[in-house]
């Protein structure tokens, strides 16, 4: 087992579902497991504090790139994991991406500052910091200055994220971000892929994407032999590899109280349930 993959379970950046007891996604769908990649940061504890002060630090973006980079390095001098795993992904883009080619190193709004803008520092390249409406911050690679646009005519890029799953961030935003400048990203590197397409989607749009862990049937194994999930757990996992949406209309059709407990749950978890049953996301109005 790799050491990112070991810091993923350690830090519960990746948790499984009990048996039988899915967890609700934001959309509405339900899933086995769950992904906080952020939480290698050190903890969850930690890596909640830096959102939180991210949140803060939006409110006046001129001075957000120094105050978040200030927080990083403090982390990253202090925190074995987290430093660890700075260094494994600083390694890894030595080894296979040509750095003299690197101009500038971005990161999208927020869990993606987690790892792109101590990463920019350590091999010495300047930083674009994308926000969600498509604005940016260039800062140097000690973030001692920064303005709010250039114009970055034939620059390349490399992007840095927590996780990609489908890419529609990326699709969205970081890279029309980036096209803005007359730049072009011209790689990426996610700690975390989701297997669901993201990786082809950023390929088809001239990125070439690399990612430290996949979230696949050999990660289930990994989590098997060391006894983090048992084997229906994994039997569960395995189908839901294979085909997500059936995987969880079968189980829905099984466990027909599933959904009633969820609307009469709190307030978050009946949200998703609702969102759930009004859009029948799982079709499951034509199994009854």
């Amino acid at each position: 087992m790799s050491n990112i993959t070991q810091y993923l379970f350690e830090t519960n950046a990746i948790r499984f579902c009990e048996e039988n007891k899915p967890f609700w996604y934001t959309s509405g769908k339900i899933g086995p497991y769950f992904i906080n990649t952020h939480f290698v940061y050190g903890s969850e504890k930690e890596a909640t504090e830096l959102l939180s002060f991210i949140d803060e630090c939006l409110k006046d973006k001129q001075t957000l790139p120094k105050k978040i980079f200030d927080k990083v390095l403090k982390q990253y001098n202090e925190n074995s994991i987290y430093k660890n795993v700075i260094s494994y992904m600083v390694d890894f883009i030595k080894n296979n991406i040509n750095t003299e080619e690197i101009d500038y190193i971005s990161g999208g709004e927020r869990r993606d500052w987690f790892f792109s803008n101590i990463i920019a520092h350590l091999l010495n390249k300047p930083h674009i910091s994308i926000y969600k409406d498509l604005s940016v911050n260039i800062s140097n690679s000690d973030f001692s200055e920064n303005d709010l646009k250039r114009d970055l005519s034939g620059k390349n890029v490399l992007h840095i994220a927590d996780l990609i799953t489908v890419a529609s961030s990326y699709i969205r935003a970081w890279i029309p971000a980036i096209r803005n400048l007359n730049a072009n990203m011209k790689w990426s590197l996610t700690v975390v892929n989701r297997m669901q397409g993201g990786k082809e989607k950023l390929e088809g749009e001239g990125v070439k994407s690399y990612s430290l862990v996949n979230v696949d049937e050999e990660l289930f194994e990994k989590a098997f032999e060391h006894k983090i999930i048992n084997q229906k757990q994994l039997e569960m996992l395995k189908r839901f590899f294979e085909d997500p949406d059936m995987t969880m209309r079968t189980f829905l059709i099984d466990h027909p109280d599933f959904i009633k407990n969820a609307l009469n749950s709190d307030e978050k978890t009946a949200k998703r349930a609702r969102l759930l049953v009004d859009e029948d996301i799982y079709n499951l109005k034509s199994a009854n």
